[in-house]
């Protein structure tokens, strides 16, 4: 008879698939947001040493990095932060703009009361939040404040969330999330567009007004104008 696992071996399991999701997120977060640079290190024993924990909980947050393209093994290096590029760049934004296309007139179509209520509460939510923390004062690399940064991603998420398809939800989510990261980049050089809660309204009034054309215009204008600014903050030299 196969020998069942002890309570002390599962508690032992459970206790670094716990340390590996809270270091996968610190890291995340911190590629996100710029913190760790493009084709950063990430060495295993340093992040050992800075998380005080041991070496499976960091290869398992690493390799779900790598899972999600914001991380890779590189030759001789180990693992790095993924580079960033113009073409990738160009690449994630026009595939960002397919996809929610795609969501938002699903949503326009499929969606009900309930929907057009989420969809409000996550516009209020969104206006409620100031843009730049507090903390940053009079900084020229002000950091967005991480309250806009969640309400901004729930408003865009919540505009496709009745689209009837979780796959195409997540891809948007994961779309979301390395478009970010460029745009975080860009606002690390002290360079942000104006503030754009009335383009959220604009899209926020065409799709309660059941208007697809307009929504899906104005979403995709929205996604472009960002991806310009980071273009040009971007320039020639991406690293």
């Amino acid at each position: 008879m196969r020998n069942m696992p002890s309570q002390n071996a599962i508690k032992d399991s459970e206790l670094k698939t716990t340390r590996a999701s809270a270091i996968y997120v610190d890291l995340r977060n911190a590629i996100l947001n710029g913190t760790l640079s493009p084709e950063a290190k990430l060495n295993v024993r340093s992040l050992s040493e800075q998380f005080q924990t041991g070496l499976s909980p960091i290869r398992e947050a690493l390799n779900r990095l790598a899972t999600e393209g914001l991380a890779h093994h590189a030759d001789n290096k180990g693992f790095v932060v993924s580079p960033i590029s113009l073409d990738e760049l160009d690449d994630l934004t026009q595939a960002r703009c397919w996809m929610n296309d795609i969501g938002i007139r699903k949503s326009i179509e499929l969606g009900g009361a309930d929907w057009e209520e989420r969809i409000l509460i996550a516009s209020h939510r969104l206006a409620r939040c100031p843009r730049v923390s507090k903390e940053a004062g009079g900084s020229s690399a002000a950091q967005p404040d991480l309250a806009w940064d969640i309400a901004h991603k729930a408003f865009h998420q919540t505009l496709i969330s009745a689209c009837g398809s979780p796959w195409l939800i997540e891809t948007c989510s994961q779309l979301f999330d390395s478009a970010e990261r460029y745009r975080s980049l860009a606002s690390l050089t002290g360079t942000s567009r104006s503030d754009p809660r009335d383009e959220h309204q604009d899209i926020l009034n065409a799709a309660l007004d059941r208007d697809a054309d307009r929504a899906a215009t104005l979403l995709t204008e929205h996604f472009q104008r960002t991806s310009d600014l980071v273009r040009r903050v971007i320039g020639h030299d991406p690293t």
